[in-house]
């Protein structure tokens, strides 16, 4: 069904893909693994006939027989197979999705323009409920996991024949990512091609047939997961726990916080945690939970709520009316970290202006602290000076971890910040974090992977329908659940190898 060989890309100089051979038949599941920037996402819109700008493709692909790229470039008839014959699902679906069209419309649209599916099927495939109220929304009224889901409902109702999914598991919970891989192995079952760029090993050894693993642009070996895949590392050493008895330094009081105005549409009802310096509160539970819109009321950025958030006992206003001190102080990760980059700017730039703007370093000394800090996060200055399009997901993951670390905030709040990284990259920003918690730096870590909030976390709380269903010690709740979606969370979370329907 596709079928690259020799594949290259180059931008002036630089070799960005260096003969790259794939093939991914029909009915087949191959996973393309390999550290960010290593060409992942280039071979994917390369398979597509497409590139980023100034970069020129050689060598071959063809899909379900008809070239693509050949000698010569990219070939007119490419773009006449996109949507029907190949798709493509990015790592970073809010940025492609439409701000000023409701879900349902454009999932019918594309039905209708393609005439393979109904809005029905598409929606249920991609593991969306299917009714009215979760179809008029617009896509910022999703949570993060659920624009996946809304990007993947599109790209199936076009009825594609090879389909490429860019980290598809982001933002996902281990439920949903365990209907998710008995999906696409229903679609593989039905003859579907598919490619999984993923840094999820679990995914990967759950779903996949053929593992191509790439490194620098070059393909550095290639077999069965088993065969291909590293053994899975052993978690990072969670930090030692704060003495009790420290007043918290944040303090959430009955929240209760909605989607559209007149209080409809709640997304979180009367949560309450605290935290201490120094200690990580993590946050689980199902995609739409309301996880991104807690992490939102903390930052200030979602005004639609009642109850209150508490910095060392004073009450948080919304970010426009917080004063710099309170800018600095509560720092906020992205989940989707592409469209918080002016694409306009070098990333360098605006990492360092965190430091300029919230602590009044001089320009200079900015840029060396975040070059510097973005080099002990595996981002090297070269590749930080250039604009956001030309990094990586994984890289501009830990441009804006580096971004809010340099405010040298009292506490910062991480939503799915590892999602795009493999587990070298993941373990720098591990350790760093380790290192602000040491300092007295408070965490709320809002993520999926449970194996991995064992060991960055003191404290779970569990979410469900916006209220929280469980909460206390880590190794408490996991290992003593006392409610039925924090088990089904801990059921979820290891996927087994995929069987034919």
């Amino acid at each position: 069904m596709i079928e690259a060989r020799g594949l290259t890309a180059r931008a002036g100089a630089s070799e960005l893909l260096r003969g790259v051979d794939l093939d991914v038949p029909a009915g087949g599941v191959t996973a393309l693994v390999g550290p960010s920037g290593s060409g992942k996402t280039t071979t994917a819109l390369a398979l597509l006939g497409e590139s980023a700008p100034g970069v020129d493709l050689g060598g071959t692909v063809r899909v379900a027989g008809v070239p693509v790229v050949d000698g010569r470039g990219v070939t007119p008839e490419a773009a006449r197979l996109h949507g029907g014959t190949i798709a493509y699902l990015p790592q970073h679906p809010g940025g492609a999705l439409n701000p000023a069209r409701r879900t349902g419309a454009v999932i019918k649209e594309l039905a209708r323009l393609h005439g393979a599916s109904t809005v029905t099927d598409a929606v249920r495939r991609a593991q969306l409920p299917a009714d009215r109220s979760v179809l008029r929304r617009f896509p910022h009224q999703f949570s993060g996991g659920q624009r996946q889901r809304v990007a993947l409902a599109q790209v199936l109702a076009c009825g594609p024949k090879a389909l490429i999914l860019d980290e598809p598991s982001t933002g996902l919970d281990t439920v949903t990512r365990m209907r998710l891989i008995q999906e696409l192995a229903a679609l593989a079952h039905d003859g579907m091609a598919l490619l999984l760029l993923s840094h999820d090993h679990d995914l990967v050894r759950a779903l996949a047939d053929h593992v191509v693993l790439l490194d620098n642009g070059r393909v550095t070996g290639q077999g069965s997961p088993q065969d291909v895949l590293p053994i899975p590392a052993a978690p990072p050493q969670r930090p030692s726990p704060r003495p009790p008895g420290e007043p918290a330094c944040l303090d959430v009081h009955d929240l209760t916080a909605w989607l559209r105005p007149g209080g409809r549409g709640t997304v979180l009802d009367g949560v309450s945690l605290t935290l201490r310096p120094g200690e990580c509160l993590a946050v689980a539970g199902p995609s739409g939970s309301g996880k991104t819109t807690l992490a939102r009321c903390i930052a200030g950025l979602h005004e639609r709520h009642r109850g209150k958030v508490l910095l060392d006992g004073a009450e948080l206003p919304p970010l426009r009316r917080r004063d710099r001190a309170r800018k600095r102080r509560v720092q906020y990760v992205w989940q989707e970290v592409r469209g918080s980059f002016d694409e306009r700017r070098p990333v360098l730039d605006q990492v360092a202006r965190t430091a300029v703007r919230l602590r009044g370093t001089s320009p200079a000394d900015a840029a060396a602290e975040a070059a510097g800090l973005l080099a002990r996060l595996g981002v090297s200055e070269g590749t930080a000076r250039r604009p956001p399009a030309h990094l990586s997901g994984g890289e501009l993951q830990r441009a804006a971890f580096a971004r809010a670390v340099l405010a040298r905030p009292d506490v910062l709040v991480c939503d799915e910040i590892t999602t795009a990284l493999d587990d070298t990259a993941a373990g720098l920003v591990l350790a760093h974090l380790a290192r602000l918690r040491a300092e007295g730096t408070a965490v709320l870590w809002i993520g999926h992977d449970l194996a991995l909030a064992r060991a960055v976390a003191d404290r779970l709380a569990v979410l469900d329908g916006g209220r929280v269903v469980e909460q206390g010690d880590l190794a408490r709740v996991l290992d003593a659940p006392e409610s039925e979606t924090t088990r089904l969370l801990i059921r979820a979370a290891r996927p087994q190898r995929r069987r034919a329907p």
